[in-house]
Formats: structure tokens, C-alpha cells, sequence
């Protein structure tokens, strides 16, 4: 894979440059401090995957991530955990603190989608998640779009389904939801009752999950450690 480095401190950009140098499978087109320079370069240049630092000089690099027009996979650089949920929004693998560890860089890559080897049979098409379905209200089917969807809880015998101005309940189990309907990058049980939405996600404080439009979610001991590295890929 063809990939850039775009980092605004020296230490770090040698310590990219020996584990990208590592790596047989990565090709180091260039290296540069600013998200400027790197602009212009991706103007004459393709490549597959960029490290990206979030905190640069004059663009940040979420900034830089908003201006490109088709962006290539990313694993975002920082010392600060504060964008990994907003770094969601785009194609971001993982997401790297700083100091970065050689095993934590190669975790960070086995999660790059590799091409098949010439021979290797075609492999079989996985079934996608919908962007929407419908959801039995009384008498009637409603279309829900998933990204609509705050979370689900399990309550009983069924499954409230909750987006900012309504509540739907369904017979299938919370489990049938996580396995069969919903995009699996997009929601992540946060506790034996609770599926969230990350998109729909402010901010986590504690055991609590504050979600945009106002209410709180309990992060369960079982499921928080899965969780944080969902969103910080930890």
C-alpha cells in the first residue's frame, strides 16, 4: 500500500519512518510536517493510506480530513484522545496515542483490508446491513434509517428502538438486532440492555454515555473496556 506520513513533530515522523520501514507491505511516498504540503501533493498523487496527526500547524488535520473530496484509509496520530469519536465521521481504521509502540502499530495495520493473493478463491459476498428497514408499529409498518437510531434497549419480552422523536418496539431479541440488522461499525453494545448509535454520541463520562440529544446511557464494567477501544481503537 502506497501511504504518506503527515506529522508536525520530527520525533515522530523518524519513529513512522522505521516502523513503516518494517513492513513489507507499505510503500513511504513522503513525509511531510504540514497538511498543506501533503494538499498539494495528493493533487498529483494517489496513495492508500495517509498517518495523519490531528494537532498541525496552520490546517489541523481534522480540517485537512473535511477538504479531501475522497479520502484514503487513515490512522490518526495524537496525543490527545478528544476527536475519536468525530474521527468516525470519516475513514479512519484506528487511532493512534502517542507514544506509539511498535505492537500497537502493527495492530493498527492488521485492521487495513489486505488484497487477495492471485490465486486465492474470490470470497463469498457477507450480507450488509440495510440503511433502513421497517419496523411493525400497531397496525402499520414505519421506515426507520439506521443512522436515525439513538440506541435500543431490551426490555423484557421486546426491544425499544429509540431515535430523537420516537420509540418503536420490536419482538426480536437485542441479540437478533446486533447480529442481523444492524451495521456492525456502526453500533456497539454498550450494556446487557443497551445497543448505542456511536454516531449519535456527545460525550463519555465515567460509566455514563451522553448522547446528542440529551439523554444518558448506563456503560456497563462487562462492556466497557470493548467499547473504549471501539472508539479511541485501543
Amino acid at each position: 500500500m502506497k501511504c504518506i506520513i503527515i506529522e508536525g513533530q520530527a520525533p515522530a515522523q523518524r519513529l513512522l519512518n522505521k516502523y513503516i520501514g518494517a513492513d513489507e507491505s507499505l510503500a513511504l511516498l513522503a513525509t511531510f510536517s504540514n497538511a498543506i504540503s501533503a494538499l498539494d501533493f495528493l493533487q498529483r498523487e494517489t496513495v492508500d493510506l495517509i498517518f495523519l496527526d490531528i494537532h498541525l500547524p496552520k490546517i489541523s488535520g481534522m480540517d485537512f480530513l473535511r477538504s479531501l473530496p475522497q479520502s484514503p484509509y487513515i490512522i490518526l496520530t495524537t496525543a490527545f484522545p478528544d476527536y475519536a469519536l468525530e474521527s468516525y465521521d470519516f475513514r479512519v481504521i484506528d487511532y493512534l496515542l502517542k507514544p506509539i509502540s511498535f505492537q500497537r502499530f502493527v495492530k493498527a495495520l492488521s485492521k487495513l483490508p489486505r488484497p487477495a493473493a492471485p490465486n486465492d478463491p474470490p470470497a463469498a459476498e457477507a450480507p450488509t446491513p440495510r440503511d433502513s428497514f421497517f419496523i411493525k408499529s400497531g397496525y402499520e409498518h414505519v421506515r426507520v434509517e439506521q443512522a436515525a437510531i439513538c440506541y435500543l434497549k431490551s426490555d423484557a419480552d421486546y426491544t425499544e428502538i429509540v431515535t430523537a422523536h420516537k420509540r418503536y418496539l420490536s419482538s426480536e431479541s437485542l441479540r437478533h438486532w446486533l447480529e442481523h440488522k444492524l451495521a456492525p461499525q456502526q453500533f456497539v453494545q454498550i450494556h446487557k440492555s443497551y445497543i448505542v448509535n456511536i454516531g449519535q454520541i456527545e460525550k463519555v463520562a465515567g460509566n455514563q454515555i451522553h448522547l446528542h440529544h440529551g439523554e444518558q446511557l448506563p456503560l456497563g464494567r462487562a462492556f466497557k473496556d470493548d467499547f473504549l477501544r471501539r472508539i479511541l481503537g485501543q
